[in-house]
C-alpha cells in the first residue's frame, strides 16, 4: 500500500510526461475531509482528456490503486478520478475556467510540482 503523497506525485509526474498543462497539486488535509489531496490539470483535446485518464488509471493500477469511481467522462469536459484520498481532476480549459477549483481550495497549500521526485514503479 502506498501513501496519498505517493499517489498524487505518482500521478503529477504521469500528467506532466503527457504534456498536461497547468498542473497543480494541492494538499487539503487541512480544509476538507474529502481528500488528503487534489490533482488539477488542463487537457487540451477531448482526446488527450480522455487518455491522460485512462493512463492515470492504468498507471496507478500498477501500484495496486483503483479509483473508487470515474465522474465526468460523458460530457468530454471534465473528468474527476476519486482514490478516496487522493481526488484528480481532468479539465478542458473552459470547463476548468468554469469551476475555478484553485479558487474554491484556495486555502489549501499548494505543492510546487517540481519539487516531487519520481516514484518508482
Amino acid at each position: 500500500m502506498i501513501t496519498p503523497y505517493e499517489i498524487a506525485s505518482i500521478a503529477v509526474k504521469m500528467l506532466d510526461d503527457k504534456k498536461a498543462r497547468d498542473i497543480k497539486l494541492l494538499r487539503t488535509t487541512d480544509v476538507t475531509v474529502l481528500a488528503d489531496y487534489f490533482v488539477i490539470c488542463t487537457a487540451g483535446s477531448t482526446t488527450q482528456l480522455k487518455s491522460l485518464c485512462d493512463e492515470l488509471e492504468l498507471s496507478l493500477k500498477a501500484v495496486g490503486e483503483k479509483p473508487l469511481r470515474r465522474e465526468g467522462g460523458r460530457s468530454g469536459e471534465w473528468v474527476l478520478l476519486d482514490y478516496a484520498c487522493v481526488v484528480i481532476h481532468v479539465f478542458l480549459q473552459e470547463a476548468r475556467e468554469f469551476y475555478t477549483l484553485e479558487r474554491l481550495w484556495g486555502d489549501a497549500e499548494d505543492i510546487d510540482i517540481n519539487t516531487i521526485e519520481r516514484i518508482k514503479t
